[in-house]
């Protein structure tokens, strides 16, 4: 998608995207060859009401090593994190090209300063409105990670005001 047209780098606004769709099209320009960074993680989408994906989830963070838990799995909560491990995922990270894929990737909650004044681009592949039918439920990641214990929603919600606070007071000189 993004290589076709031989860019190097690439900014991707989650806003409105499913989790899963997003991250095959990631990965697959990953292994291309392409930087991708992604932000605004918090406004990705899955498929499910809050409560079956929180269940989910909680049967996720049960998994442990018995002998010594600090081996692993590890269990992310933030959003970012759970989209970077849905990008692992679908990487062959066990083996050098896999391991230099996942370190082009950047993938952020919210949108931090140098980002927030770039060109973002979407996936039509992965939006919402053109994958699920309109009366399906679906769960921001943003609540889910909330529910299952990510602390810093309300910061981001807060940074991402103000960033939209000034984008505004800028778009309005123009």
């Amino acid at each position: 998608l993004f290589a076709e047209k031989m860019v190097k780098e690439v900014v991707v606004d989650c806003k409105g995207h499913l989790k899963g769709r997003l991250a095959s099209v990631v990965a697959k320009q990953l292994l291309l060859g392409v930087h991708v960074t992604v932000v605004r993680c918090e406004e990705l989408i899955v498929s499910g009401t809050i409560g079956r994906n929180a269940v989910k989830y909680d049967v996720f963070l049960m998994k442990k090593t018995n002998t010594n838990p600090a081996r692993g799995p590890f269990h992310h909560k933030s959003p970012s994190m759970m989209f970077w491990r849905a990008v692992r995922g679908m990487l062959p990270h066990k083996n050098p090209r896999g391991q230099a894929a996942l370190d082009r990737l950047h993938i952020f909650d919210g949108c931090p300063a140098p980002y927030d004044k770039m060109k973002k681009m979407i996936v039509p592949a992965a939006l919402k409105t053109l994958n699920i039918r309109a009366d399906r439920k679906t769960t921001r990641l943003g609540c889910l990670a909330a529910e299952v214990g990510w602390k810093y929603g309300e910061v981001v919600k807060k940074l991402e005001e103000k960033r939209k606070a000034k984008a505004q007071q800028w778009f309005d000189k123009q």
